[in-house]
């Protein structure tokens, strides 16, 4: 597993690594997660790696971060709420991975 601090060492490491999956945060110092998911999608090393968007910000920003190439939004403050919130995010990464297996 790798992390970055930043939108910029995020991308570098995507380039380097290529991994199955990109959990991305939306308020990232820097380059902030939706110009870091649009040069992802843009990079042709890294547009078929699925990126699941983590973030405090409404739900309702899913719609538009799925038509910029989200592979799906889950909004942070689930994951704390309860058991069901936390295994609610564990199938989604499941989903998303299985969904790029198929499509691989």
């Amino acid at each position: 597993m790798l992390s970055a601090a930043t939108g910029e060492e995020a991308l570098r490491l995507a380039r380097e690594h290529v991994p199955d999956l990109i959990l991305l945060d939306m308020l990232l110092p820097g380059m902030g997660g939706e110009c870091v998911l649009r040069a992802l999608k843009g990079d042709a090393a890294t547009m078929r790696i699925p990126v699941l968007v983590l973030s405090g910000l409404s739900q309702a920003n899913s719609t538009k971060l799925r038509a910029e190439g989200a592979a799906d939004y889950f909004q942070k403050g689930r994951m704390f709420e309860d058991a069901e919130g936390k295994e609610a995010f564990l199938d989604m990464i499941r989903e998303v991975l299985r969904e790029a297996q198929v499509r691989n």
